[in-house]
């Protein structure tokens, strides 16, 4: 999920605008309305106090490198409910795990991910700034991050860094649809476009709308990109509790992102949160069971 600071650029206007265009894209793509609700991916809605699922932030951060197979084999083996990974787009148009825009801070080479090819991505370095136990770790490619969630039976959701275009929102699609996968994969993405180019694609494959800042009316911002949720920063929710009910009544899910401290999880806990992305999800699971246990 989004960094604090790279979020606070994206204004709430344009998420709002974004989520407006989305209508039109939809039309224009002749998008039926999803035929698969929200529980059965992402479970009934949850009530205040009831625990959240738990969705491991690029892997889980605490175990081992971001966005990287033994991270998502980690956090999956963990027995977690979901792995968070986000998927940026090469120069040549192949998706990667990768959040930030460039490779610099999380691998041995430098530059931006959109300006790099396939081949030159995958010679970095993605794991020797972690720890020297993982030198020689490269950036995983899509297709190997599905692999790995169709063996170990898990469940994942995407996060879509930038605007992706219809080529290459086909390919990830298919490539899901090929391993059997639609119905434990949610995409995410702040790109409305982005979103409807999946559901023009696929009824089947969740989509969640990532959230800044909420905009008027959220239910209807979410219904209108076809989302079956949103994911949302906190700060935001707790300014609009009551975003949680109305999200709940219109059958949709709230996951709240990227929360490791016992006061934030108790906060959106008490709210009815049905998800929440954490870099350490251990620590989340055993407070959750301290909880339940009182």
């Amino acid at each position: 999920m989004p960094e604090s600071r790279t979020a606070e650029r994206l204004p709430a206007l344009l998420i709002v605008g974004a989520l407006a265009l989305a209508s039109i894209v939809i039309a224009t793509l002749g998008v039926t309305p999803a035929r698969v609700t929200a529980q059965e991916l992402l479970g009934a809605a949850r009530g205040p106090g009831e625990a959240a699922f738990i969705a491991g932030h690029r892997g889980g951060t605490t175990m081992a490198p971001e966005n990287t197979l033994p991270a998502v084999r980690s956090a999956l083996e963990g027995g977690f409910d979901y792995v968070e990974v986000d998927l940026a787009l090469t120069s040549d148009g192949h998706a990667v795990l990768m959040h930030d825009a460039t490779v610099s801070r999380t691998t041995n080479g430098a530059g931006r991910v959109a300006d790099l090819t396939l081949a030159q991505v995958r010679e970095l370095d993605a794991g020797s700034w972690f720890s020297p136990a993982f030198a020689g770790t490269r950036v995983p490619t899509s297709d190997e991050l599905l692999d790995l969630v169709a063996d170990l039976h898990g469940r994942a959701i995407l996060d879509l860094k930038g605007t992706w275009t219809a080529a290459a929102a086909t390919t990830l699609v298919d490539a899901i649809g090929a391993r059997g996968l639609e119905r434990s994969i949610a995409v995410a993405s702040f790109d409305a476009r982005t979103l409807a180019y999946i559901e023009a694609r696929s009824s089947v494959i969740s989509r969640l709308v990532i959230l800044k800042k909420l905009p008027a009316d959220v239910v209807d911002a979410a219904v209108q990109v076809g989302a079956r949720g949103i994911v949302v920063d906190r700060r935001a929710l707790t300014a609009r509790p009551e975003v949680v009910d109305d999200l709940h009544d219109a059958g949709l899910r709230v996951i709240v992102y990227t929360l490791n401290t016992d006061k934030q999880w108790h906060a959106v806990t008490g709210l009815g949160v049905d998800g929440i992305v954490t870099d350490d999800p251990g620590t989340l699971d055993t407070w959750q069971r301290a909880l339940a246990s009182r």
